[in-house]
């Protein structure tokens, strides 16, 4: 059986880590924090994945620097990411985890409720989202890599 982490930084609405535990479902995964991990423990693991929500069309600070400070791994990633606007830029962070020795396994994204400073003075967009058939695609999609 793959061990399998997913590391979420979830900060606005809880989008992501809604995300991340359907995913975990499907894979037996431990969803955590980045400040909640160990790096000595990320050896334990097959396959982890990485997510957050969109920031100024960028994945979260703290994500990031995490996977900067990550020492050299081997395993799979995959990478996921809930915004409030299309066209997620995966290639920055997909590609630092290449450099850190990782392979990637695929890539998920959804929409979310979203209240960044242009959509705030209107109650935010994409209000109710992930929703059910979001949920229901990241499980497919956590069946897919439990298939790999």
């Amino acid at each position: 059986m793959t061990r399998t982490l997913i590391i979420c930084t979830s900060v606005s609405h809880g989008n992501t880590r809604r995300v991340a535990e359907a995913m975990a479902e499907v894979l037996g995964a431990k969803v955590v924090e980045p400040d909640q991990v160990e790096l000595a423990e990320l050896g334990d693991y097959d396959l982890i994945g990485f997510g957050s929500g969109i920031f100024n069309r960028r994945f979260h600070p703290d994500l990031l620097r995490f996977v900067s400070a990550l020492p050299g791994a081997h395993g799979s990633a995959f990478v996921f990411a809930t915004s409030g606007l299309p066209g997620v830029r995966f290639e920055p962070l997909l590609r630092a985890l290449q450099d850190k020795g990782f392979k990637t396994a695929g890539t998920f994204s959804c929409r979310a409720f979203d209240t960044w400073a242009p959509f705030k003075p209107v109650g935010g967009i994409r209000k109710g989202r992930p929703d059910r058939s979001d949920l229901q695609a990241a499980r497919q999609f956590a069946e897919g890599l439990r298939g790999r």
